[in-house]
């Protein structure tokens, strides 16, 4: 399939998914950079960001959300550029503010995110000036329940964070928690549709051309998750595992396993939904299931991303 052209100016980096990708815009009187990526990626980040500038400096960098994979960059960028001004949503403004790194998730799901700062929030409803173009901010919870999107609508290009992918979406996490969250990712995909999109720019994954056929899709898979929500968790702590074995490569089964049993999340997954299983046997059954997809295999005693 073709990708999607993109207005001049617009510049994606697709990073996989253990960074976010990284959109830059360089058409207007301001640089601009919308998420930052994973910490253990930031050197290449920079490089990445200073390559694509060409020597001007980065003004503005925004979050659509504070998952570690999307603003784990941030504090790299702020001592590189240190006159960046940085927005984020305004739900978790005081938790930064303070640096509770458990609050923001990132204790609980066992990953990294050094500290940032930020100097502003974004708003709802409000529109912002990215390169020669204006766009939209639009309210985005379900996967995480202050995210945003940004729309632009002369062009019909939305970046859609984890709200939407090609093959899906981002793991909801408040359901995890014991929150109900699968009517907001449902109030999310609906607020897309009315949008009309023409382009996409996911939070993982190339561009790819919006079709009522790939919001289908998305819904199928929700409807699915919320009549089965065990499934709903069996998915989202395969999707730890291998978030960790992309930022370690290589890991023991033991190590693995006393992470697992020290992260608060597998923790409270287990909890709710798989008391009956024991943290080993339950790890060991979930590499076996990332082996079997062929997104991880085994060494001896240790398991390695693939």
């Amino acid at each position: 399939m073709t990708k999607p052209d993109l207005l001049p100016g617009i510049q994606v980096l697709e990073r996989g998914w253990l960074s976010a990708n990284n959109i830059l815009f360089t058409d207007g009187p301001e640089t601009v950079m919308i998420d930052s990526g994973y910490c253990t990626h930031a050197p290449q980040t920079l490089s990445l960001v200073e390559t694509t500038l060409g020597g001007r400096p980065l003004d503005l960098l925004l979050n659509t959300h504070l998952h570690s994979d999307h603003c784990g960059g941030n504090a790299a960028l702020q001592a590189r550029y240190p006159d960046v001004r940085t927005w984020i949503p305004p739900g978790q403004a005081s938790q930064v503010t303070q640096w509770d790194p458990a609050a923001l998730t990132y204790v609980p799901t066992g990953q990294l995110c050094p500290q940032f700062k930020f100097s502003g929030t974004l708003q709802a409803g409000s529109t912002l000036r990215f390169g020669a173009h204006d766009w939209q901010v639009h309210a985005a919870a379900g996967h995480d329940p202050h995210s945003f999107v940004f729309f632009e609508p002369e062009n019909g290009i939305l970046i859609s964070a984890d709200a939407l992918w090609e093959n899906g979406f981002g793991v909801v996490f408040p359901e995890l928690e014991g929150t109900d969250a699968f009517a907001e990712v449902a109030a999310t995909l609906d607020m897309i549709d009315s949008l009309k999109p023409k382009t996409v720019i996911p939070g993982h994954g190339p561009i790819f051309a919006y079709s009522p056929e790939i919001l289908g899709r998305a819904r199928q898979r929700l409807d699915y998750f919320a009549k089965n929500p065990r499934k709903h968790a069996h998915h989202a702590v395969k999707v730890l595992l291998k978030f960790k074995l992309l930022e370690t490569q290589r890991q023991s089964m033991e190590d693995l396993i006393d992470w697992a049993d020290a992260t608060p999340y597998f923790l409270q997954i287990r909890k709710i939904f798989f008391p009956e299983l024991s943290i080993r046997s339950w790890i060991e059954t979930l590499c076996a299931e990332l082996v079997a997809a062929g997104v991880a295999r085994t060494e001896a005693s240790y398991i390695l991303n693939a």
